[in-house]
């Protein structure tokens, strides 16, 4: 840290209370918008006259974005400081939001999406390290549970909030709301984040890492999203070699854009990375099976059956800062790894779906998923965050950032490949309903298996505490 006067207990009070304001503000703003932009692609492409692939570019080309910039940011931020890169990726965001609003053709609007994408990665991967930098281990936990409680918050208000702007006053309105929230958090970050975060001053950034890192990531996550295709198949081994090589390439590099020993030596870090790359691989996609199972089989309309799926959000959301409190008092690995064995239990009584299954029941059962992936996912990530030096907190948050990512891209990428298989091309309808039950059936089934793996590196991954 290189703010040179040691702070009064009430200004680091002060500080921790603005620096959590402004993070927590910062991880409701992304959710929300991806939420609230799903409920309007119908007004979108009937406004802008976009084909269906240009509207599943609408995510993924923001996704990509945020994917390439995470780690770089990461490094940048801990050689010139995380304040500084915070406070311009939220600028970047917010002027990208705005300008989106005024979009005339597809292809600016994507432009503007993967700028927004550029702006979150920016702040997402130094928001947690700069909480981590404030505060102190034994209130770490709690200020992490809130921080990923409004991760939750926002996906839960997204799909409602979101629908009322559009409904009211357009598409474009949501889009807009971020300008005022945006500048609200960047007035807060200058006016009263003081100090700054830079524990690898003098370092410069590795460019050929991060051309490697960068191809290999837009590989990967390009081809998850267009499997079960050849092409698809091939860019992600292209992506998987191009990880290889970014890591080899790292040992040898002067000033690595991402310290390989953290995973080669601290088991700690490199076991709970996996735990969430598991954890998001098998439960990212619930919402959307669940959202097509309830409509289709169910015959719900899309308002009802986003009132019963918000139910997961919401009990996250109350849920991850109690969890995140407890992890101040008790072994993370533990509490982690009871939410992932609660989510193998979850995961497989949807593998038991029919089309008579009770609504009650399917409702109990996205609170009990809410409440494991509530209890894993604040005490992983202070898992993660306790187990490095203070110079790699932005390298680490970097790190479980794209961790999330690509656990959310391999959980999509599962549905869509089984989906494939067995509905292929077809439309979901009555002829092909037993086919699409049997689809989902399975992918719950794969994402319990995945989650079970997970537990045994969530126990595995080592005390964070020493006794």
């Amino acid at each position: 840290m290189t703010a040179t006067a040691v702070p009064s207990p009430t200004a680091t009070s002060s500080l921790e209370r603005s620096a959590l304001l402004v993070a927590t503000l910062t991880s409701f703003l992304g959710p929300f918008m991806i939420s609230s932009v799903n409920v309007a692609l119908p007004a979108i492409q009937a406004d802008l006259g976009l084909t269906a692939v240009q509207l599943s570019w609408i995510a993924t080309s923001y996704l990509l974005a945020v994917a390439v910039v995470l780690l770089p940011a990461g490094k940048i931020a801990d050689i010139h400081g995380r304040k500084r890169v915070f406070a311009t990726g939220l600028i970047v965001y917010t002027l990208a939001s705005t300008a989106a609003a005024f979009v005339g053709s597809a292809a600016w609007l994507l432009a503007c999406r993967a700028i927004q994408g550029v702006g979150a990665g920016m702040f997402i991967t130094t928001g947690m390290a700069i909480l981590t930098s404030i505060f102190p281990p034994q209130r770490r936990g709690r200020a992490i549970g809130i921080y990923v409680a409004a991760v939750y918050v926002g996906l839960s208000v997204g799909p409602f909030a979101g629908g009322i702007l559009i409904q009211q006053f357009g598409w474009r309105s949501i889009f807009l709301v971020m300008l005022p929230l945006g500048m609200g958090a960047v007035a807060i970050t200058l006016a009263f984040l003081r100090g700054e975060w830079a524990d690898e001053p003098g370092q410069r950034l590795d460019i050929a890492g991060s051309l490697i890192y960068t191809v290999a990531i837009l590989a990967l996550i390009y081809g998850a999203s267009i499997l079960p295709s050849p092409a698809g198949t091939l860019l992600i081994a292209v992506g998987l070699a191009g990880l290889v090589l970014f890591f080899r390439q790292q040992r040898r590099a002067p000033h690595p854009l991402f310290e390989v020993a953290l995973f080669a030596a601290n088991r700690t870090f490199t076991f709970s990375s996996l735990a969430a790359l598991l954890n998001y691989s098998a439960t990212f996609a619930v919402t959307f099976l669940m959202s097509l199972y309830l409509q289709y089989l169910k015959g719900m309309p899309p308002r009802n059956a986003g009132m019963l799926l918000m139910t997961q959000p919401v009990v996250m959301a109350v849920f991850s800062p109690l969890a995140g409190r407890l992890s101040d008092r008790i072994e993370p690995r533990l509490l982690a790894s009871a939410g992932m064995a609660v989510t193998v239990v979850g995961m497989l009584v949807f593998s038991r779906l029919h089309p008579d299954s009770g609504l009650a029941g399917i409702g109990g059962n996205l609170v009990l998923l809410g409440f494991g992936f509530a209890l894993f996912s604040s005490p992983n990530m202070s898992a993660i965050m306790g187990s490095v030096a203070k110079e790699h907190y932005g390298i680490a948050s970097g790190a479980v950032a794209t961790m999330r990512l690509m656990g959310q891209m391999m959980s999509m990428a599962i549905a869509t490949v089984v989906l494939a298989l067995l509905v292929g091309h077809e439309t979901i309808g009555p002829a092909n309903f037993d086919r699409f039950l049997h689809s989902i059936r399975i992918v719950f089934l794969v994402s319990a298996l995945l989650c079970a793996i997970g537990v045994s590196f969530s126990l595995f991954r080592g005390r964070l505490r020493q006794q």
